[in-house]
């Protein structure tokens, strides 16, 4: 019977007082329990089995998720997908490098946590480039003003609104077709005249950008992860 079931982490929490099933940023399979045994796991996932393939056949069909690098070798950048080569050099120097063909890390010592943090700097600083320019397009276009942007990774929201007006980005917008990351920043500077998302919100949303659920719908493809 086990041999039948998926492959999981079971995280325990002495806290919890029930226990929970998710996916990491992988699309691995997460238990989080208060410290139920195995036999309690095993029932646990005979029972939940259609949702958990239903739930993982969806994740599959995501675009953008974080790189593993024993056999996910793929970037999105700009809704493009790109090859992701890894080079060792005697260099001792980790460096990615993009040439609007591939991206190639090369490296001296194998360290994945190293290449990760060296891909998130690249969303990163070409987040920062590229999405301020168009926030202000957009807001002039609006005329919604915000006060701040701030740019971080996040691993369930594109972007948000604080209740002061300073928006955040999720620097992996930078995975999305370029139509796309309008979207986001069209939504969230709608924000800052609507706090919800109610009629209003969407109306204001339609006037800006009249084909928006096609966006929506492309976004929902990827995974901010």
């Amino acid at each position: 019977m086990t041999a039948l079931l998926p492959h999981y982490t079971h995280i325990v929490n002495p806290k919890l007082k029930h226990t929970y099933l998710s996916f990491d940023e992988y699309g691995e399979l997460l238990i989080k329990s208060p410290g139920i045994s195995r036999k309690e796991i095993e029932t646990l996932l005979i029972q939940k089995s259609g949702w958990i393939r239903r739930a993982q056949k969806k994740l599959q069909e995501k675009k953008g998720y974080r790189v593993n690098f024993n056999d996910r070798m793929t970037l999105y950048y700009l809704g493009q997908s790109y090859p992701l080569k890894l080079e060792q050099s005697a260099e001792k120097v980790t460096r990615l490098h993009f040439d609007t063909e591939a991206f190639t890390l090369h490296y001296h010592t194998y360290q994945p946590e190293l290449f990760q943090k060296k891909i998130d700097r690249f969303y990163r600083d070409t987040a920062q480039t590229y999405i301020p320019p168009l926030v202000s397009q957009w807001a002039e276009t609006m005329e919604l003003f915000p006060h701040d942007i701030r740019f971080r990774k996040t691993r369930r929201q594109w972007g948000s609104c604080s209740s002061g007006d300073r928006l955040s980005f999720n620097t992996m917008l930078m995975k999305l077709p370029e139509e796309t990351i309008t979207y986001v920043i069209i939504h969230e500077l709608a924000h800052i005249r609507h706090k919800h998302h109610q009629k209003a919100f969407w109306k204001l949303i339609e006037a800006t950008m009249p084909a928006y659920k096609e966006q929506v719908a492309i976004l929902n493809t990827y995974t901010p992860a």
